[in-house]
């Protein structure tokens, strides 16, 4: 029997199985597919704190931010603390991205339209300006899941953490209300307590326990060029309309232009948002548009060639954060899920705060405006 049973070897997953056997906690972490098999396996490897409104979330980052960081400084771990650069499209815009980051209150700099190229020497003309963001980074998503695990199940004593792929969660095992195990295909595992990090499949979950988290797939699109022989991107680059997009409610196609290398010498370019279900059917009109966006941001890349693209799904969220911490209607049955476009960045944090409960500790940030409880 575990202290704790983790549903869903994603990134968020694997952080909540991290800290809790960095806590000294035995965490067995359960997923019917391989590690990093569903949305991390299909994301960016965004690190941000450019794209969030002052408030929750925001320390939430902040906080994942620097657990980053302190990760990736033990090795092992493909982190680039490269930055971030938003562009303006014309003067008005411009005005609004530096008002909304003096009211974040993070680190950036306004870089005025002279001086653009000394960040990004092949942005196109034209641009009003932007800010520079040094906090942004990017992890690539597939080894951080793997590393965070296997850094668990190496680091915190022999058995604090075991995974099982190839294993589905059918519904719960319980005493009187509370849960205290998992049913699988593969048997009844039982826990001290369960963590739902099943991602864009967190309300499926949920529902096996009889409540509701409003949590729904939002489809996005990356093409990948081919590797280029010299570094052409030295930031994440993106267009103030990706902040926009993140916070849309719109289940209508949304898209923005994100660019960013990576040190394999691809380009990654996004950015897409739409809600259409499970739907995994390549949008050639999505990738066209993609396509054309990065190319008017970075003509340069008009002479590149796509080697392949791909999609996959965020747990969107109606009001936009995550939910992290105990279910009030369900004892023993906690939440690691929600995040959006967010979980990469946010991952570490949410696995730290949970270990903080369970261990019974005063958590790092107040988990109120997460509670699972608010969809009640």
């Amino acid at each position: 029997m575990s202290d704790v049973i983790v549903i869903g070897a994603g990134v968020v997953g694997a952080a909540c199985a991290y800290y809790a056997a960095a806590a000294g906690l035995d965490v067995t972490v359960l997923d019917r597919g391989p590690v990093a098999g569903g949305t991390t396996g299909a994301g960016e490897g965004n690190v941000l704190v450019s794209d969030k409104e002052p408030g929750p979330e925001l320390d939430l980052a902040l906080l994942s931010n620097r657990l980053w960081r302190e990760l990736a400084g033990h090795g092992g771990f493909e982190f680039e603390p490269k930055g971030g650069l938003v562009v303006a499209e014309s003067g008005e815009v411009q005005r609004r991205l530096v008002e909304l980051a003096d009211k974040q209150g993070v680190e950036h700099t306004v870089v005025p339209d002279s001086a653009l190229h000394d960040y990004e020497p092949h942005l196109a003309d034209g641009l009003a300006g932007g800010v520079f963001y040094p906090q942004d980074a990017q992890v690539q998503p597939m080894l951080a899941a793997a590393r965070l695990i296997r850094q668990g199940a190496d680091s915190f004593g022999h058995g604090a953490l075991r995974l099982r792929t190839g294993v589905t969660v059918t519904g719960f095992v319980r005493s009187g209300e509370r849960v205290t195990g998992v049913r699988t295909d593969h048997g009844d595992i039982l826990g001290g307590s369960v963590i739902n990090a099943a991602g864009t499949w967190g309300g499926q979950i949920a529902a096996m326990a009889g409540v509701e988290l409003p949590i729904l797939p939002r489809r996005g699109f990356i093409l990948v060029t081919e590797p280029l022989r010299e570094p052409l991107i030295r930031h994440k680059v993106y267009t103030a309309a990706y902040v926009t997009n993140v916070a849309s409610d719109s289940a209508d196609l949304e898209t923005s232009a994100v660019v960013e290398g990576t040190p394999a010498g691809t380009v990654l370019i996004g950015a897409s948002r739409e809600r259409v279900g499970f739907d995994t059917t390549t949008s050639i009109p999505v990738l066209r548009t993609l396509a054309a966006q990065a190319t008017a941001l970075f003509p340069v890349l008009r002479d590149r060639r796509v080697i392949r693209s791909y999609c996959g799904f965020r747990p969107y969220c109606p009001d936009h954060l995550p939910v992290i911490g105990q279910d009030p209607r369900v004892p023993g049955l906690l939440h690691a899920c929600g995040h959006e476009g967010a979980g990469i960045g946010l991952a570490p944090a949410t696995g730290h705060l949970l270990a903080q409960l369970l261990s019974g500790e005063r958590t790092a940030l107040d988990l109120d405006p997460f509670s699972p409880g608010r969809f009640a």
